[in-house]
């Protein structure tokens, strides 16, 4: 295909994140730009039926067409380029099709644990959020030879849950919160997308302090955490 791919993007989002490392790993040369989705322009939302994140612009012919929503992003690719990532097999397909929506399901939950409004809502989300990965442990367990969650092939399941467990590298600086205790499996994918380059180079190199900046300011029970370890910590106050 010889399309030009232009990725809308923001600095934050995780499901901008599978689409960039989905193209670095089939070797797609693509332009990345960042909106304000706080102040969206206005060639933006005309774009963006849903004002979301991400798009793709894919220019071809003369014309522009304009993809939205990182899932169908991620089969057009698929569909257009070589190095897929999704197995071959139709069954097993529709098994990693089934894992990426369980990674948005914990997405949304992720969403849920940092904007918990109180303690007893933040130990609800906290203990969802552990149950969520035991399944994916138990899955990991029953399946997995390798590194990736498909054993030695890295797939577009990986290129979901990178993201999601770059999340928990800013948590666990603020705390131990024990979501993904007892999950050796879980720890040692995690280990393996934070050293993979398309994961690391899905984000630029402010992301952790964009992230802790953007918690820091929700007026959530973490939010008060954060407050509260910066006050103990003054360093924690330039994090």
């Amino acid at each position: 295909m010889t399309a030009r791919l232009t990725l809308v993007s923001h600095h934050l989002c995780p499901y901008v994140q599978r689409a960039a490392i989905a193209l670095a790993e089939k070797g797609v040369p693509f332009e990345r730009i960042n909106v304000d989705l706080s102040n969206k322009p206005d060639w933006f939302k005309a774009i963006s039926p849903l004002g979301k994140v991400p798009l793709l612009r894919v220019r071809h012919g003369g014309g522009e067409e304009v993809i939205f929503e990182s899932a169908v992003i991620l089969e057009f690719l698929e569909e257009t380029e070589t190095n897929p990532l999704h197995p071959a097999d139709p069954l097993m397909r529709a098994r990693h099709r089934a894992w990426i929506e369980f990674g948005s399901a914990i997405l949304n939950a992720i969403g849920r644990f940092y904007s918990a409004a109180d303690e007893a809502a933040f130990s609800h989300e906290s203990k969802a959020l552990a149950q969520m990965f035991a399944r994916v442990e138990a899955e990991l367990s029953q399946r997995r030879s390798g590194p990736w969650f498909a054993g030695d092939r890295f797939s577009l399941v990986d290129a979901v849950y990178g993201p999601i467990f770059r999340y928990f590298d800013t948590f666990d600086r603020i705390d131990d919160f024990g979501i993904l205790d007892g999950k050796p499996l879980i720890h040692a994918w995690r280990e393996a997308l934070s050293k993979r380059q398309s994961v690391k180079e899905a984000v630029g190199a402010d992301y952790p302090r964009r992230l802790h900046a953007f918690l820091r300011a929700k007026g959530s029970y973490l939010s008060e955490t954060i407050l509260l370890q910066a006050v103990e910590t003054p360093q924690a106050r330039s994090a």
